[in-house]
């Protein structure tokens, strides 16, 4: 049977409608496989086979790989925080406000957020280039073949090692930026340690701890999925899996900023209003 082309009659060109309709229909259904993926490695975590080295194997490159970035990245935004309103606690005498600034600020906000993005850009990449690698070489096919989950086997102990490990990165980032926001404020301002940290812990309540270590789990759960889901769906060879490792960094940075917000907003509401 010929083709269709330009050049014959019979050809018609698609409209814009049909073309956005078709688009939409791919990014729902992409939609509902990643909301498979993520109900059925939910599911399997709580059910043997378990692969307690594959995530103790994780949680070492996860966790140890990235605390580095993390202590760096959080002394300076710690720092940066004080600079920014130094100049504005001094116009009106309220130098003393910065402990609680820095605190509330990193703790509720900056922590989470901050550490899901960097374990995205360093951890999320590499877990779908790993897992893309993988596919164009057949070996998640032989590991099917083989009678293994690829689900239990890759997603399961990349998730655990994730939710075990980001919460754990957040609470140092939250420290570093803390130690990093008294340094300079006790060289820009000239607080004294006591003032800084005295107010830097009673300006933190209950509710801003769970917030500090709710967001993280959500995030870990959203890079883990992300990365796997992304990574289990390259086609195309090793253009594929580039193409792969870039888009499932980015949908994962886009849904951790979105889900801070909802995230915030109802946490917010239950602990704060």
């Amino acid at each position: 049977m010929a083709t269709l082309t330009p050049k014959t009659p019979e050809y018609t060109k698609p409209s814009p409608i049909a073309g956005l309709n078709d688009a939409l229909k791919r990014q729902i259904l992409s939609l509902q496989s990643y909301s498979y993926l993520v109900g059925d490695a939910l599911a399997k975590m709580f059910s043997a086979p378990r692969y307690p080295e594959d995530v103790l194997e994780q949680m070492d490159a996860i966790g140890v790989g990235s605390l580095p970035i993390i202590l760096l990245t959080g002394f300076f935004i710690g720092g940066v925080m004080v600079l920014n309103t130094a100049a504005q606690f001094q116009r009106f005498g309220e130098t003393a406000l910065t402990g609680d600034t820095v605190a509330i600020a990193l703790v509720r906000e900056l922590g989470p957020t901050i550490a899901g993005l960097l374990v995205t850009g360093r951890n999320g990449s590499g877990i779908a280039s790993e897992l893309g690698s993988m596919v164009v070489t057949e070996q998640v096919d032989a590991m099917r073949a083989l009678g293994t989950d690829p689900v239990r086997k890759l997603v399961v102990p990349r998730l655990i090692a994730t939710v075990l490990t980001l919460p754990l990165l957040t609470a140092v980032a939250d420290l570093v930026g803390l130690i990093g926001g008294y340094i300079v404020a006790h060289f820009t301002l000239g607080l004294s340690a006591v003032e800084f940290w005295n107010r830097a812990i009673q300006a933190l309540a209950f509710g801003d701890l769970v917030m500090g270590l709710a967001k993280p789990v959500v995030f870990a759960i959203i890079i883990a999925t992300v990365a796997c889901f992304y990574g289990l769906r390259t086609r195309g060879g090793t253009q594929g899996v580039g193409r792969a490792t870039t888009t499932a960094v980015v949908v994962a940075s886009v849904a951790i900023l979105v889900s801070d917000f909802f995230l915030g907003k109802l946490l917010l509401y239950w602990f704060v209003s």
